[in-house]
């Protein structure tokens, strides 16, 4: 019965986000014409966004040169799009080889190329790069960054062909010589679909006996402070499952200080909880915004100014699931979810999981009360396997990837981290 009931909530639940999809728009389809903008070439020197390379905004931190030899090698790609003239004066290939999303941008930025001038073709002068030709940080060595012309090098239009390029979706994109534009992306272990919402393994949690200890030591069952949404009071719940837990993965954290001290670092996607504007992504989180906080040893909660934010690197990443949907991390409010710009759809899209782990839960208790109850069981109780999901499971959840499949089909993009 209880399993006929959490199929059904499956149903209704997925049945309400192809709804709100066709509600809230624009879709994908629609018949909707496509509003025409008048592009503005970039004038000589000008870079969008209008910061630095190795910020939040733009591309972020480099995370260090990628050799052949280097595990990360493999995810570089090769580009053979037959539209994107590659000038490989190495005679390597090297120019072709990009990530994932610089390869998107760049086949999406070709086609432009096409509509704009009729018979001319995006030229890729630089990829990337293993010889040592750029600065110590460039992006170039983690196939993130491209330099581009037009195949038939007019420099008239190299203004536009940057706009082009920032319209294609480049995280960063620079006039940077009267020769050629730089172009670059964000690494892909900080895209959306891939890291989703972390913390590092070093993160603090609070215990129900008040002990402290890291994100890497946390167990299923653990039962740590959150807060109830409906009273707004701290509260124990008990941790369900990760989302991801991956904990040799190194990638690119926010770190968010405030001024009464606290500092907490989460991925640019996961949501946190700021006065006055709901629940915002960590990257949307700027100093003045404020967040809740855990003042002192009575669990009360209040707001704390956040006076910095920036980019580190750190090892680990640990996305716990509790029953309440929030956690209490490094003494700040955190929900438990990403990728999706709204807390309730996010809580009530994991519904079926916390009713199948309710399930489970009860259902280890019955049999060791079953067992308890015969003396001759006794024994063995403590040998009895945890029903639950194994505590040593790595990688991102399986329910976790499954909505996040669906949900990119059906919701809106503007509710996504872009």
């Amino acid at each position: 019965m209880l399993l006929a009931r959490w199929l059904l909530a499956t149903q209704l639940l997925l049945g309400q986000l192809v709804g709100l999809a066709f509600a809230c728009g624009p879709g994908r389809g629609g018949g909707r014409r496509p509003i025409l903008r008048k592009l503005t070439p970039l004038v000589f020197k000008q870079h969008v966004p209008n910061v630095s390379e190795n910020t939040l905004p733009a591309s972020g931190l480099s995370e260090g040169r990628v050799s052949r030899n280097d595990n990360r090698f493999r995810d570089l790609v090769p580009n053979y799009n037959a539209d994107i003239i590659f000038k490989d004066e190495e005679g390597t290939g090297a120019d072709r080889l990009m990530t994932q999303r610089c390869k998107e941008k760049l086949n999406t930025l070709a086609i432009s190329v096409m509509n704009q001038w009729p018979g001319v073709k995006l030229r890729v002068t630089e990829g990337w790069d293993e010889e040592g030709k750029h600065a110590q940080d460039s992006l170039h060595y983690e196939g993130r960054a491209v330099d581009v012309t037009t195949s038939d090098r007019d420099r008239a239009k190299y203004g536009m062909l940057a706009r082009l390029a920032v319209e294609a979706g480049f995280d960063w994109v620079y006039y940077e010589s009267r020769s050629h534009i730089h172009c670059s992306v964000k690494s892909e272990s900080s895209s959306a679909g891939k890291s989703g919402g972390c913390f590092p393994g070093s993160s603090q949690v609070l215990g129900y006996d008040g002990r402290r200890f890291r994100l890497e030591e946390l167990r299923l069952g653990d039962f740590v402070a959150s807060m109830d949404v409906d009273s707004g009071k701290i509260l124990f719940s008990e941790v369900i499952a990760f989302i991801d837990r991956s904990p040799r993965k190194r990638q690119q954290f926010v770190l968010l200080n405030t001024r009464s001290g606290r500092a907490i670092r989460l991925t640019p996607t996961h949501l946190l909880l700021v006065h006055g504007r709901g629940t915002v992504f960590a990257a949307h989180v700027h100093p003045g915004d404020r967040l809740l906080i855990r003042l002192d040893i009575t669990s009360s909660l209040g707001w704390d100014e956040v006076l910095e934010s920036k980019l580190i690197l750190e090892q680990g990443a640990y996305a716990p699931l509790t029953m309440a949907g929030t956690i209490l991390v490094d003494d700040v409010i955190a929900s438990c979810y990403a990728l999706v710009d709204s807390q309730n759809l996010a809580h009530a899209a994991f519904l079926p999981l916390r009713i199948w782990s309710g399930f489970e839960s009860t259902f280890a208790s019955l049999r060791r009360h079953l067992l308890l109850k015969s003396s001759s069981s006794r024994q063995i109780v403590n040998t009895i396997p945890n029903t639950r999901a194994d505590n040593t499971t790595q990688g991102v959840h399986w329910y976790a990837s499954l909505l996040y499949s669906i949900s990119t089909y059906v919701l809106p993009k503007s509710m996504f981290y872009i």
